[in-house]
């Protein structure tokens, strides 16, 4: 049942797991239904379940609720949530059941379906919600027989029959960025069930409300709007439209001041000079200029019928600056703004163009070499800053070994107790090779071989636990034996399938060949396994799980009931 499964509570403590109490307390926010269940037709008594429903759309057939001890007959459920209606206004309650049902709103009697049937009996009454926080509460009982229940609510949004607005928004506030003019209205989400959308007014002091937020609904509770930048304060409202298309009184006003715009003059002058190590552009200073905007487009694109836009790069306080990001053999057109303490930016722009030669990568940095046991030697590096980088060559003991893609490589043909010393270039597209990185070594060790199984192992019942021995392992570079333990856990759908799942339990030192495993004695049928790990890290658990040897044990007392 979905309101079972929304509120089932599962915590790990020690390794079990246990449900919540049915009597611990629940809280449902709303709209989320509060479901209590009884096992009688009174209601009376403490709940035998208490949980979340998203909905009131129950089949329990000739069966009790899943997930909670009931009888099958002579049962009861009752949902409840509060909730604020907003504005309120006409609402359809609509319950269909088998056998009774009863819907109050405040403790007033809406439906009342309450006897038992062989079928599915519904009804559908209007009702009027007023305004604010108000409880419905749905009362079933199921006495014999089949047992559903279905009840929804919603309001009724036509025009003829919705004569109710919403109420005015509230919370409504404004944040101003003065460097774009631009004005953020913020507000708190109307509570109507009906609400349709929002509209955005705005005026100056001495003029009429007019509508800035376009002929569609805002349908968020956030808008962007920019004000004339005339140094005029502008007032802001927010009203409420619901489905019928009744719109409700404005929020209270929110005030923004607007920046004045007096634009400096223009950037003259402008030089674009490629080199090695970019696009060096210069131009003479503006008075009265705090800042400069540099915009680049790529050759023979427009402003916007091309794939290339113009694009914003920087923005400096000096009257220079270098594009190290063109891409090579490619011309672009700059330009460049001027902006001064209010915020004001030059109408027009000063133009050069230039094309970027045809240069080899920047080396990569950053190279490291690390030696993982079971890989071999991960080699990495921070890419090229080249923008035509194509693929990077790895140098080994200074001779090229590989070209690779991306920026990490695995030398899996290594010998153990070697020392390996790694560089890389970067190669662009047109064959151009960067100078060689600095180095970077890393030392392999040990093996790569997992210890053989273990054999002769033996699984001894006992009161105090299960006792496992073991035929002991000849491998030189045992370092110790690792224990595991499998429980059976089955599907649950009474088909006898299920699935064991192992956990490690101990650790055991390389001289013993034997352990006490302290477990309940619980009839309980387990498997052990006892691998050995050698002085690298190397087990079969990890390499070759298929090849560990399990053994089956059954603990000496009763099963647990189930």
């Amino acid at each position: 049942m979905s309101a079972l499964a929304t509120t089932a509570t599962l915590t790990a403590a020690g390794g079990l797991l246990t449900a919540t109490p049915a009597s611990a307390a629940v809280t449902c926010t709303a709209p989320v239904w509060k479901a209590q269940f009884f096992a009688n037709t009174s209601f009376s008594g403490t709940p035998k379940l208490t949980s979340c429903d998203t909905t009131v759309n129950e089949n329990y057939g000739t069966g009790d609720p899943a997930g909670v001890t009931l009888p099958r007959d002579n049962f009861s459920v009752r949902w409840s949530v509060t909730r604020d209606f907003g504005s309120g206004g006409p609402f359809t309650f609509s319950a269909a059941t088998q056998d009774g049902v009863r819907v109050y709103l405040d403790g007033v009697r809406k439906i009342d379906l309450w006897r038992n049937v062989s079928t599915t009996q519904s009804k559908t009454v209007n009702v009027t919600v007023p305004a604010g926080r108000h409880t419905i509460r749905v009362d079933y009982v199921a006495w014999t027989g089949s047992a559903n229940v279905k009840f929804t609510y919603a309001p009724r949004t036509s025009a003829t029959v919705d004569t109710v607005r919403p109420l005015a928004p509230t919370g409504a506030s404004v944040a101003y960025d003065r460097t774009v003019n631009k004005a953020t209205l913020r507000w708190s989400a109307n509570k109507e069930m009906d609400l349709a959308g929002y509209r955005v007014y705005r005026r100056l002091s001495s003029t009429a409300w007019a509508k800035v937020s376009g002929t569609a609904l805002v349908t968020g509770t956030s808008f962007v709007n920019y004000a004339p930048a005339t140094g005029e304060s502008f007032l802001y409202e927010v009203r409420a439209v619901d489905k019928a298309g009744r719109e409700s009184s404005g929020s209270a006003d929110v005030t923004v001041a607007t920046v004045d715009r007096t634009a400096p003059a223009a950037p003259g002058g402008l030089t674009a000079t490629d080199g090695q190590g970019g696009t060096a552009l210069a131009w003479q200073p503006v008075t009265g200029a705090t800042k400069y905007t540099v915009f680049r487009q790529q050759q023979g694109q427009t402003d916007t019928g091309g794939t290339h836009p113009v694009l914003q790069l920087a923005t400096v306080t000096a009257a220079s600056w270098t594009d190290t990001t063109g891409t090579e053999r490619t011309g672009y057109t700059y330009a460049v703004s001027a902006t001064d303490a209010a915020g004001n930016t030059s109408a027009t722009r000063t133009v050069v163009s230039a094309t970027r030669g045809d240069y080899a990568p920047v080396s990569p940095t950053d190279v490291t070499a690390r030696f993982e046991p079971r890989n071999g030697i991960v080699v990495g590096w921070t890419p090229s800053t080249g923008d035509d980088v194509d693929h990077y060559r790895l140098y080994r003991f200074g001779s090229l070994y590989t070209e690779v893609r991306g920026s990490t490589y695995t030398d899996m043909t290594v010998d153990h107790g070697t020392t390996y010393t790694y560089t890389v270039t970067a190669v662009d597209e047109a064959g151009n090779e960067s100078p060689v990185s600095a180095s970077a070594s890393a030392t392999t060790d040990g093996d790569l071989v997992a210890p053989a199984p273990v054999t002769g192992l033996k699984a001894t019942a006992r009161e105090d636990g299960v006792f496992l021995e073991w035929t002991p392992s000849t491998e030189p570079d045992l370092m110790r034996y690792d224990v595991y333990r499998a429980d059976w856990h089955p599907d649950g759908d009474g088909s006898g399938d299920g699935v064991w799942l192992y956990r490690h339990v101990a650790y055991v030192g390389e001289t013993e060949t034997s352990l006490l495993y302290g477990a309940i004695p619980d009839g309980e049928t387990v498997r052990y396994a006892v691998a050995a790990r050698d002085d690298w890290d190397n087990s079969l658990v990890e390499w070759d799980f298929d090849a560990v040897s399990w053994v089956e044990v059954t603990e000496l007392g009763a099963p647990a009931a189930s």
